[in-house]
């Protein structure tokens, strides 16, 4: 991709996303992550109803006359990214590419996170993690990660989320809110380091796939490819039981994957290419809000 095309990608991306982050994200974000406790604001006169438990007694014997403590939620948070960069990500068969929404999702969040005044850093993996970029604040620092995202080069075609899950449970010591945004074909096991992380760190899992992930079509005789691997073979599509053991293969992994979120206690989303993320992101946000 050449400088004039990333930077007209980069600028669509920013209005779209920066617009939804502002106009319909920003309160479902605030109320969906929390910030890291309470912390100490101002003393006022106590007044009816208020926990005695709150009274600042120092104050008190000052004024001879009730003070209490309040308190304020200590809002920033800080937000990573782990967003998976395989070949998987380029496939594209309906709607955009995997590689698009994952950056338009990405975005979103980011714009979402600084308008909370929350720090934001990405980690890119595919079979190994392939670029930190640690946690900051600013418009430019997330114009940075877009232009990162769409034109990122990987050295390895393949996926494994336990390394990258192993990596940021090591590297990041502090609690952070933690969006892990993959299409999720991964042929490792990956629970026991989603259950490590999710134990330290507020896990948050998005799936972003194509609808032909799922179905092979019905348009006969097709070569096809693996794109992490580069494995070439042909496949009948008009045979039915060909298209029901794909589809089959699909469902397992699908059942696996929830199954081991749910143990984890991770929240999920899956997002299909061709539909609206923004309804999707939506739903993930206010059932965590509702919590």
């Amino acid at each position: 991709m050449d400088a004039n095309e990333l930077l007209k990608k980069v600028r669509r991306i920013e209005i779209k996303t920066r617009g939804l982050s502002q106009n319909i994200f920003a309160g479902e974000y605030h109320t969906a992550f929390k910030g890291r406790g309470m912390m100490f604001a101002e003393v006022r006169e106590y007044q009816y109803g208020d926990d005695i438990r709150d009274i600042d007694w120092n104050v008190t014997a000052r004024h001879n006359h009730p003070y209490v403590k309040v308190y304020e939620e200590e809002r920033e948070l800080t937000v990573m990214l782990l967003i998976d960069v395989s070949r998987s990500r380029l496939f594209g068969a309906i709607g955009d590419d995997k590689r698009e929404i994952i950056a338009e999702v990405a975005a979103t969040i980011a714009f979402s996170a600084i308008q909370n005044n929350d720090k934001i850093g990405v980690i890119f993996f595919s079979d190994k993690v392939e670029k930190f970029i640690p946690p900051k604040k600013g418009k430019k620092h997330i114009l940075f990660i877009i232009s990162q995202l769409l034109d990122f080069q990987p050295e390895s075609p393949g996926t494994d989320i336990s390394q990258v899950l192993r990596y940021f449970t090591d590297a990041l010591k502090k609690r952070t809110t933690t969006f892990l945004i993959s299409d999720f074909i991964d042929n490792h096991d990956y629970y026991k380091a989603l259950s490590l992380a999710s134990n330290k760190h507020d896990v948050i899992g998005i799936q972003i796939y194509d609808k032909r992930d799922a179905q092979l079509p019905n348009v006969g005789l097709i070569r096809v490819s693996d794109l992490e691997t580069g494995q070439m073979r042909w496949i009948n599509t008009s045979s039915s039981n060909v298209r029901k053991t794909y589809n089959k293969w699909w469902y397992d992994r699908q059942q696996k994957m929830t199954e081991i979120m749910n143990r984890c206690h991770v929240n999920f989303t899956s997002i299909s290419t061709d539909e609206d993320y923004v309804k999707s992101l939506m739903s993930l946000f206010k059932n965590r809000g509702a919590r």
